[in-house]
């Protein structure tokens, strides 16, 4: 056990430096931060403890960045939905559709002037 507490600093130091290393090496080049992503490799291998803690500190930026405390932040009203509002212009539209096609139905079907149809069934 006192063996164990005896190498665990080089185990962690060596555990964040290959998780840094192939961190830099696997991230996108529009993701790194402040420096490029060579120099940052020189970095988290030449300053071995610090050097990995630094660039997930300051190297990297995150996935999406958290709001509050959520990933996604509700609009606070429905018609600061954009989604919402579209929902509701193609209702509006699809309603103005379907009144288009009835008036062009009974229009065929002679029920506008009170005729009785031409087609009787």
């Amino acid at each position: 056990m006192a063996a164990l507490l005896r190498y665990l600093p080089f185990i962690v130091a060596l555990v964040l430096l290959v998780a840094a290393v192939v961190d830099i090496v696997r991230i996108e080049p529009s993701r790194v931060r402040a420096l490029p992503k060579p120099l940052w490799a020189v970095i988290a291998i030449g300053l071995i403890f610090i050097g990995p803690i630094l660039w997930f500190a300051l190297g990297r930026e995150p996935l999406e960045p958290r709001q509050a405390g959520r990933l996604r932040q509700p609009p606070a009203a429905p018609d600061d939905d954009p989604e919402f509002l579209r929902r509701i212009a193609r209702e509006k539209e699809q309603e103005q559709r379907i009144r288009d096609l009835e008036k062009r139905l009974s229009e065929l079907d002679g029920d506008a002037d009170g005729e009785t149809p031409k087609n009787p069934r």
